[in-house]
């Protein structure tokens, strides 16, 4: 009956039907290979570092997104966490699986979000991610990394200053197995990431691999 009244559109284009139209899904930009191998930003042939990454120590092995953060992305990202729209989370997962290799990992993780947003919003997107992921991969969720304090916003600055931001806002609670997939909704400069990867290696984690269902392309 709610159906009924309120039928369902699609996360982009509006048009009603499914939360993801199939002309949609199929505009999505795919960030196949080749990408550099550690942070996986697409380039014209697969580098081991790119010039994003090269000098920069890293906690995380490599980094993998299934779609480019163009426009529709922005728009299918902001239906799924500013408004509340979790169905979309089994549609993301759909398309990390499309392009992003299964990671060898033994359970995984998602980036926290802050406390008091995800009260306003219900839930933390990147926690139904992982649960849609865990399900695709077999593998468990594991409710391990805590906000110390609220990530300042991003927004607007520069790469160096996103990374400063990020620097000790995240901690482990417990120990962390020693491979991990750590999960979330945007990769940007990559900062919430490894300051999440250094947090599961500080608990014990000695491979952590990232996976995001977008990423920011420069």
């Amino acid at each position: 009956m709610l159906e009924f009244l309120m039928p369902e559109r699609c996360a982009i284009c509006a048009r009603f039907g499914p939360p993801l139209c199939d002309a949609c899904r199929s505009a999505l930009v795919r960030l196949h290979e080749p990408v550099c191998e550690r942070c996986g930003s697409p380039g014209a042939w697969p580098v081991l570092r790119c010039a994003e990454c090269s000098g920069r120590r890293l906690a995380f092995v490599r980094a993998r997104s299934a779609i480019a953060y163009d426009a529709r992305a922005r728009v299918f990202v902001r239906e799924w966490k500013e408004r509340g729209r979790r169905k979309l989370a089994d549609h993301a997962a759909g398309l990390v699986v499309e392009v992003v290799p299964r990671p060898e990992c033994e359970a995984i993780a998602y980036v926290p979000g802050d406390p008091k947003r995800a009260r306003e919003r219900g839930d933390v997107p990147p926690r139904g991610l992982a649960r849609a992921l865990g399900q695709l991969w077999e593998r468990p969720v594991i409710e391990i990394l805590r906000r110390k304090r609220t990530l300042p916003r991003q927004r607007g600055l520069t790469l160096a200053e996103r990374r400063r931001n990020a620097r000790g806002t995240v901690a482990a609670a417990g120990t962390a197995p020693a491979s991990v997939a750590l999960v979330d909704d945007v990769y940007t400069s990559g900062a919430t990431a490894d300051a999440c990867a250094f947090a599961l290696r500080r608990a014990g984690a000695r491979r952590v691999e990232v996976v995001t269902l977008a990423r920011a392309v420069r």
